[in-house]
């Protein structure tokens, strides 16, 4: 798996083991990063990756030129592959990459920074979309993106856009109360 544009284009980055998660395919990374970048100035925003799998979103986002990405995961074996991920750019003090660790949904409820962009992709079949959309109200600044396979109610945010791969939807919103930003 590598990234797939931007100053690290071409990095590989390991994937943790596929019976435990699930890699955004490089095509959808490429479309995500390219949809949003007509919608969010890259530069000195933030990116928070609420269930990091590899960590590659957080590290697409930096490769970018978003100024800070934080990845949350639960999965002890999975935090020991982001880390791995995320060592070779740690040292630079040009932005702020980090990881924490434990329960999405908690920690974001907990979190007191906002963030331009939430990338959200829980396990499919969770349950878990809307409980995540609740968690993050207080802390979207601007777009949240939805991975998905089944339909999911937006409760309080409104549709972007939408874009379909198979299965797959990727699903760009704004809180209802943010829609003029």
């Amino acid at each position: 798996m590598n990234i797939t544009a931007g100053k690290f284009k071409g990095q590989k980055i390991t994937a943790p083991d596929e019976n435990i998660t699930r890699p955004t395919l490089s095509k959808i990374r490429m479309s995500v990063f390219n949809t949003l970048q007509a919608m969010v100035d890259f530069e000195g925003a933030s990116f928070l990756d609420m269930f990091s799998g590899s960590g590659i979103m957080a590290l697409e986002a930096i490769s970018r030129g978003f100024t800070k990405a934080v990845g949350i995961e639960k999965h002890p074996k999975i935090i020991s592959v982001i880390k791995t991920n995320y060592k070779k750019y740690l040292n630079s003090t040009e932005y702020d990459l980090r990881l924490l660790s434990g329960d999405s949904i908690k920690i974001t409820e907990k979190l007191g920074e906002k963030f331009n962009v939430i990338y959200i992709d829980p396990p499919y079949y969770s349950g878990i979309y809307e409980k995540s959309l609740n968690a993050i109200k207080n802390i979207t600044g601007g777009i949240v993106v939805l991975e998905h396979v089944n339909d999911v109610d937006f409760g309080e945010y409104i549709v972007i856009k939408q874009k379909k791969y198979g299965d797959k939807t990727i699903t760009f919103l704004k809180l209802k109360k943010n829609s003029e930003l």
